[in-house]
């Protein structure tokens, strides 16, 4: 019997759940009669995110000159639809705690998460209107979807990673899982933020961060997370060589206007040296 993606996703609805925080900021965020003391009313509610947000506010992060000490000050300063981004980003990796699966170390996995999702950022500061912060949210979430096949659909995830081993061409997962599932990890990942009422860009760019020529509301965002995904391949195996990882689709560099000579190094090396500090930040490492 073919598995239904939106089943599949509701299927670990009772695992995987948003902290009540984020929906109520993302709720005011989007609701024009809100205000910033609304928002960091809500945000200082739960304790726990307060300690977060005014962590990453005060760190390299944002390098803002003063100690930031409230989290009314952390709103104004950095910005509603950023507190937004940054709710989801410092909250997602504790939302899969309950999610466990046997193919994959979750170390693994958000370190490279947080390699795509820095390298996004420091390549969305370089794109005249992008918002650095939603990109680097995107980045972060990228793979979900992976950890939803990895945990509802084991022997055919295995299945899909055995036929890229066995591939003398190198088979890229999602095509390999195209092949077995009749699906990839990028639409599963794409249906979770769906159902969690994600932002239309964060999802976008889950949905289509293999394949960027599909017809895209956001095709900048989309082409920094694709190019940020096989960075963080190249900061994680410590290579300045393109060729050392997959290829980077030409088009995202038409896309974003950046030259890939020019930031790939910088990038790599730069992510290389926030990848501590960010796993402190964001996973409580």
């Amino acid at each position: 019997m073919k598995t239904n993606i939106a089943d599949l996703v509701r299927g670990v609805g009772g695992l995987i759940t948003l902290p009540d925080v984020f929906i109520r900021i993302s709720q005011l965020v989007d609701d024009p009669n809100s205000n910033i003391s609304d928002i960091a009313k809500v945000a200082g509610q739960d304790p726990s995110f307060t300690v977060r947000l005014l962590r990453v506010a005060n760190s390299s992060f944002y390098g803002f000159s003063s100690t930031i000490d409230t989290v009314g000050k952390a709103v104004s300063i950095i910005g509603t639809s950023q507190i937004r981004s940054l709710a989801l980003a410092t909250s997602v990796a504790s939302s899969f705690d309950g999610l466990p699966n046997t193919l994959v170390s979750m170390e693994h996995f958000w370190r490279h998460s947080l390699y795509c999702a820095l390298a996004a950022r420091i390549l969305a500061k370089q794109v005249r209107g992008c918002d650095a912060d939603a990109v680097f949210t995107a980045a972060l979430l990228h793979d979900i979807g992976e950890l939803v096949v990895f945990n509802r659909l084991p022997e055919q995830a295995h299945a899909a990673l055995l036929l890229v081993l066995d591939s003398a061409d190198e088979l890229p997962v999602y095509q390999a899982e195209r092949q077995v599932m009749g699906f990839d990890h990028a639409q599963v990942g794409a249906e979770l933020a769906a159902q969690w009422k994600l932002p239309p860009m964060l999802g976008e760019c889950i949905a289509y961060h293999h394949d960027i020529r599909g017809e895209l509301h956001f095709p900048r965002e989309v082409a920094l997370v694709h190019i940020a995904n096989i960075l963080a391949l190249m900061a994680e195996v410590h290579t300045s060589d393109i060729g050392d990882v997959a290829p980077i689709d030409p088009l995202a560099w038409e896309i974003t206007g950046l030259d890939a000579e020019e930031v790939i190094p910088a990038t790599v090396t730069e992510a290389q040296q926030a990848i501590a500090e960010a796993e402190q930040l964001f996973l409580g490492k």
